[in-house]
Order: C-alpha cells, then sequence, then structure tokens
C-alpha cells in the first residue's frame, strides 16, 4: 500500500523533540507496513469538514493526522493532542475542480477575520532601533481579475472573495492560508499584471506538478525512513514549473539563468546537473563555483537530488574554478601548481618599477592596472599592451606611457616565471591554452552556480574544457551579487547568451520584508556590458515575515548588548544555533562578532568543513555568507570607514574603480542580508555605513 507524505506532515514533525520525532516514526512505519492493524488505535476526526481524517495515537498525547482514501494512507499532521485535531478541523484535502492537482485547504468558515498583519514574531525591546518607512497600498490587487480567473490558478473556491478584495498589505496575510502555486501566481500578477493561467494537466492528482511540491508518494520503508530522515526542503526534486522548463529547455548556445537573491537560481543549476546526466550516458560534467566551500554545499545538496541513482556521481567533478583548474594542471603537467599571494605580488610590483625608474604611478594604479588590465587579460607583450581596450579605465594612456608601464609588467612577470610561481589567472591561461584546440576535452558540459564572478581567464578556461555543442555551458548568477570581478564582455570571449538569458522572479527563500529591505540596495535594473539586463523590479516572494530590524548604537558596547539581545530573543523562541549566522564585512570586525555571541552565551563556529553542529552559530566575513542560507542572520560592525570598507577605498586608482569599488561593496551587503529567511539585524556604531540610510528609506 503506498504511503502519502505531505509537506505539512514533515514541517510538523520537525517542530518536535527529539524523541516525539521517533515515536512518530516508528508509529509511521507500523502504518505503512500494516495500516489495519489492531495495536493502532484510529479515530475519526467528526468535528472536521473532510470525513476522511483520522488521528492515530503515539503517545499519551501525541497524534498523527492521516488521511485515508481508497487503498492509500496519507500522513498529513503530526502534533500534541489537541493542536492535532484543530489543524484536522480546520482543513480539507480535495482535487481542484480547475486545476486538477490535489490540495491541503483551509476551510473559509473555521478561519477567523483574518488580520492585516500576521502575529509577529515575539521582538526584544531594542535600544537605538532606526524605524523602517512602510511600504504599503489601500487598494485592492485583484480588482481587475474575475472569479474564474482566480479559479483557474488554484485559488479555492470558498477563498475567491477573500482574495479579490485583497489588498496589498492584507494579502501577505491572505497568501499563508492559500495553497502555494495560487498565492506564487498572485504575487506574479502584483508584481508584473499578467495572469498566467496554467494550461490543464491531464495526470493522476498526485502527480500534478503543482501536487509534487506538496507531496510524495512512497514505497517500502526505505523511502519512507530517507523521507523523514531529512526536512521537506531538502528534497529539492520538484519545481516550479517556471524553472523546470529552464531545466529542460534545449537551446542553440549557452544558456544563463538570472534572478535576484533566493529566487532558486542554484536549484535550477542543480537540476540541469541531474537532467544531463541522466539523458546523455556519456555525459561527464563539472559542476563548479567560486569557493570550496560552497562547492561542498551543491556537493551535498546534488547527492540529495540524485540519491535513486547514485552511480551519476560518478560522472561529476564539483570544485571551484581555481580547485578544477589547479587539477587539470597537476594532469597535463604532472606537478603542482604554486601561486603567488596578492601581497607578495604587490612587492614584486613595487620593487620593479623602482629597478625601472617608473616613479610617478602610484603603487595603487599599478597594482589596479596589473590586476584588471595586465593579468586578467593575459598581456604578454608591448604590442598587446598598446593594443588591449582598457574597458573602463577613466585614466589615459598614450604609447609612451604603455611602453614605461610595460618595462615595469615585463619584469614583474619574469620574476614570477623565475620563481615558478603563477598568478590564478597564469594558471587558467596554461589550461585554456593546452585544451583550445584538442578534441579530447575533459569534459563534456560545465555548469556554473554564481557566475557573475567569474574573471575574464576563468571564462576562457571554461569555454576551452568541453567540446563545442550548443548545450556544453549553463550558468547561473545573479549580476547584482557580483562582488569579485570587474565587468567585461562575454560576448566579445565567445559567449554569447544574448537571447537565451532567462530572469527568475519568484523569490523561495527570504520574506517579503527582508527581500524588500535588500532590494533598496540595488537599481530595479541591472545592466551587462554587453547589454543583457537583469530585471530585478518585480521580484517578490512567496511568504510574509517580520520587519527586518536596523541598529546605530552610540558604542560599540552598545551595539554588542543589542544585537545579543536579539539573539538571545531568537534562541528563546525555539530557534536552533545553527540556524544562525553572524557576519561582519572582514576578519578585522571578528572580535565584534565574537562579543556579541559569547554576550548571549551561545556557542561559534567558523569554518564550513563539514556540517555546523545543531549548538553553534556561524560566524565569518560576509564573503563566507555567499551561497548559504539561514532562518536569521546578524550583520554587525556595518560602521562608517568599515562598508565600503576605507582600505578598498584607498587602493583605487581611477573613478570607474571608486565606482565599481563601492558597488561591489553595496553588492555584498545585499548578499549578506539575502542570505535571511525569517529574520534581518543590521546594526552599526554612529554614525553608520551610508548603505543603512537606504535600508530604511521608503
Amino acid at each position: 500500500m503506498p504511503t502519502i507524505l505531505a509537506d505539512s506532515f514533515t514541517t510538523s514533525l520537525a517542530k518536535l523533540t527529539n524523541d516525539e520525532q521517533k515515536q512518530v516514526k516508528l508509529t509511521a512505519f507500523d502504518l505503512q507496513t500494516d495500516p489495519n492493524r489492531p495495536g493502532l488505535q484510529f479515530h475519526r476526526i467528526d468535528a472536521s469538514k473532510d470525513p476522511n481524517f483520522w488521528s492515530v495515537r503515539v503517545s499519551r498525547d501525541l497524534r498523527i493526522i492521516i488521511h485515508k482514501t481508497g487503498d492509500s494512507v496519507m500522513l498529513a499532521y503530526v502534533d500534541h493532542h489537541d493542536d492535532a485535531y484543530k489543524w484536522a478541523e480546520r482543513r480539507r484535502i480535495e482535487t481542484h475542480p480547475r486545476t486538477g492537482a490535489v490540495q491541503i485547504v483551509e476551510v473559509r468558515e473555521r478561519v477567523e477575520e483574518i488580520a492585516i498583519q500576521p502575529a509577529p514574531a515575539i521582538q526584544p525591546e531594542l535600544p537605538f532601533l532606526v524605524p523602517s518607512a512602510p511600504s504599503v497600498s489601500a487598494l485592492p490587487l485583484f480588482a481587475k481579475l474575475s472569479a474564474d480567473d482566480a479559479l483557474s490558478i488554484g485559488v479555492p473556491e470558498d477563498w475567491i472573495k477573500d482574495v479579490l478584495d485583497a489588498t496589498e498589505e492584507k494579502f501577505f496575510a491572505l497568501a499563508d492560508h492559500l495553497p502555494q502555486e495560487a498565492a506564487e501566481a498572485l504575487l506574479d500578477y502584483a508584481a508584473t499584471g499578467i495572469l498566467k493561467k496554467p494550461a490543464p494537466v491531464a495526470v493522476d492528482p498526485y502527480s500534478h506538478p503543482d501536487a509534487q511540491r506538496r507531496f510524495r508518494v512512497l514505497e517500502g520503508h526505505e523511502e519512507l525512513a530517507a523521507a523523514l530522515d531529512q526536512p521537506f526542503e531538502k528534497w529539492a526534486v520538484f519545481l516550479h514549473p517556471s524553472q523546470r522548463a529552464l531545466v529542460n529547455r534545449d537551446s542553440s548556445g549557452p544558456l544563463r539563468v538570472v534572478g535576484s537573491a533566493g529566487t532558486g537560481k542554484t536549484v535550477v543549476a542543480l537540476h540541469r546537473v541531474a537532467r544531463t546526466l541522466r539523458h546523455d550516458p556519456q555525459a561527464k560534467l563539472l559542476l563548479t563555483t567560486f569557493s570550496e566551500p560552497l562547492a561542498a554545499a551543491l556537493n551535498r545538496k546534488l547527492n540529495v537530488l540524485v540519491a535513486d541513482t547514485p552511480s551519476l556521481a560518478d560522472r561529476i567533478t564539483i570544485s571551484s574554478f581555481e580547485q578544477a583548474a589547479a587539477d587539470l594542471y597537476a594532469l597535463i603537467t604532472g606537478r603542482r601548481a604554486y601561486l603567488v599571494g596578492r601581497e607578495k605580488l604587490r612587492v614584486i610590483l613595487g620593487e620593479a618599477a623602482i629597478a625601472a625608474g617608473v616613479t610617478r604611478y602610484t603603487s595603487q594604479f599599478l597594482n589596479s592596472e596589473w590586476e584588471h588590465v595586465i593579468d586578467a587579460w593575459q598581456i604578454d607583450s608591448a604590442e598587446a599592451y598598446a593594443a588591449v581596450p582598457r574597458m573602463g579605465r577613466k585614466n589615459r594612456l598614450g604609447s609612451k606611457q604603455r611602453e614605461e608601464l610595460w618595462a615595469v609588467f615585463d619584469e614583474v612577470r619574469k620574476q614570477l616565471r623565475s620563481k615558478a610561481l603563477l598568478t590564478s589567472a597564469d594558471l587558467f591561461t596554461i589550461v585554456t591554452e593546452h585544451f583550445r584546440d584538442r578534441d579530447d576535452k575533459p569534459y563534456t558540459h560545465v555548469v556554473v552556480d554564481e557566475a557573475q564572478d567569474l574573471g575574464v581567464a576563468e571564462l576562457r578556461f571554461l569555454s576551452a574544457i568541453v567540446p563545442d555543442r550548443q548545450d556544453a555551458l549553463f550558468f547561473a548568477g545573479d549580476i547584482g551579487q557580483r562582488i569579485f570581478q570587474q565587468p567585461f564582455s562575454w560576448k566579445g570571449l565567445g559567449v554569447d547568451v544574448r537571447g537565451r538569458s532567462f530572469t527568475l522572479k519568484l523569490n523561495y527563500r527570504t520574506s517579503h520584508q527582508i527581500r524588500r529591505t535588500a532590494d533598496r540596495l540595488l537599481p530595479d535594473n541591472v545592466r551587462d556590458v554587453d547589454g543583457e539586463e537583469d530585471q530585478r523590479k518585480g521580484t517578490v516572494s512567496v511568504f510574509n515575515g517580520v520587519e527586518p530590524v536596523v541598529v546605530i548604537a552610540p558604542t560599540i558596547e552598545d551595539e554588542a548588548e543589542a544585537a545579543a539581545t536579539f539573539l538571545r530573543n531568537l534562541l528563546e523562541q525555539g530557534m536552533k544555533p545553527n540556524e544562525i549566522g553572524i557576519f561582519c564585512r572582514s576578519n578585522d570586525q571578528i572580535a565584534r562578532a565574537s562579543k556579541i555571541a559569547a554576550l548571549a552565551d551561545v556557542e561559534t563556529v567558523s569554518s564550513l568543513t563539514g556540517r555546523t553542529p545543531e549548538e553553534a552559530v556561524l560566524i565569518g566575513t560576509m564573503h563566507l555568507a555567499k551561497g548559504l542560507e539561514f532562518r536569521a542572520v546578524l550583520i554587525v560592525a556595518c560602521d562608517e570607514g568599515v562598508l565600503p570598507l576605507a582600505a578598498r577605498i584607498n587602493d583605487v586608482a581611477d573613478e570607474f574603480e571608486l565606482d565599481e569599488v563601492v558597488a561591489t561593496e553595496r553588492q555584498l551587503l545585499y548578499v549578506a542580508a539575502t542570505r535571511a529567511r525569517d529574520h534581518l539585524f543590521v546594526s552599526a556604531v554612529k554614525p553608520g555605513s551610508e548603505f543603512l540610510e537606504d535600508l530604511v528609506r521608503a
């Protein structure tokens, strides 16, 4: 007999204690083995509008709510006796008359008047709080829609009037009561003005794409055990229909998926990997991103996705850009690559300038010209330097100036070669040149996550290690989260994604309030050098939450007390320490972050090697936060001179570079803020970073 597992069951199970969860799982296994066994105590829930709801006794107080239809049993919910019964009395499970998807529907007449604001989480009284400006409208959002329109997107019939009467403020409370696909379609309409009615799907109600987002049909103890051991959101096997279309899309060249934080770009990339491996038995794939910790996180998620066919993992390599190049370098040369550190390189540059008698250029200019022009584009001769277009550089250089500077840069190259040292760009270039004209490529496909942080040498490298086939390259990223590289033309390097770049608009990870606050840091639209635009305006979150907290305190001690109070409050509400991250701009502020954790009496870890212990909060720089997810994030020490970082500002060579540094510092704060799902706290010492004004503006 099949067992159907609902996301409402796994969510409620996760809220129980470990001992209670063990008891529930044992009862669930008994139900799956023999739902008619005498030892199981069933009670029909007579007060429910749905006659198929039953309770099953787990212990003196725990009850599983099941839904029995025909020869199937659904595990729908679990809780203590009274709360479990209340849940069932307010719900019914039915097939939607228009979409054909099975839904768990709240009975409208059993729901009290919907509050304009949902019950907020208990927020502590914090000193030095900076009030944020509200942004709501009192006009009905869906006045132009008909009842039939609402029905066509999955709104239950008894909720249609509430939907059509809802204002923006009231709708975010109402959305919590609607099936997810209906809430998302309405949010999408509110953002774009276009109602996207799904085409009818003639399938079994549980096989409908919308039903598969909340139900899983299981056969046997092993499947049930695996499902119950992982939170529902970790399954990552069912996609929103708009995402699935991108996963399965065939194209005439490289594909790129963009979208703001939390819109599911990484999930799409992972599914693209799994699809490629399943559809092409000869595929050998590289899944790559900008750092090894993030590569490890991708590996864990992919293992969940391909758990049913573990042999697929034999044909995939998951590593950072640099590690992928280093592995291939070792393969083709038989030796390890030794990379020069940034500070060592600056010393070599300074010494070479003095030796060449070139003293009229600042060290900032020399470092920047080397990093963004000479090394980035792998300039290897005076002729190449004379011809390179110095894109975006404000300091114009004549032929005599370039000739003078080349004497410095050529000497740096000679010194690096004499010491057998490579820059990262050198490493990528060596591997690129080895594979560029060869037929035997190390990979058939490359899938890139966080693609906005690819540099010139990295993009050339990735293009060279795959054959010239239309589906070889797939990129996922967010132009607004670029924090490492200066912009450049992908098309100029032969990677043309024009017409094959698609934007995701629904934010699944971050609450409406946090997304709205973080979005104030960035422009509505971000355009790349090739003219491709990431239209950030119109992105909507699929769930509501509480307003972020911004604190600007008079002293470091006052800031620490406020942050510690906020952190203690999260823990008192039952949040696990490993669901919280504390981040600051650089290692110089780590001590301030650590003091906050100490005041809240909570353990911390600062490494992503392995899983974070449940009793420890992750603490680190904002760069570490990239690619991670937390229920709550505290971003501290956002002081003037710290954000943007004074050392970076002092290091710029011209106006263009200053604009780029400020933009990437702003984007770094955006990245850290959007790691938070439910709670966001940002703090500083007066006067605070200039960016904090944007967080609280209307």
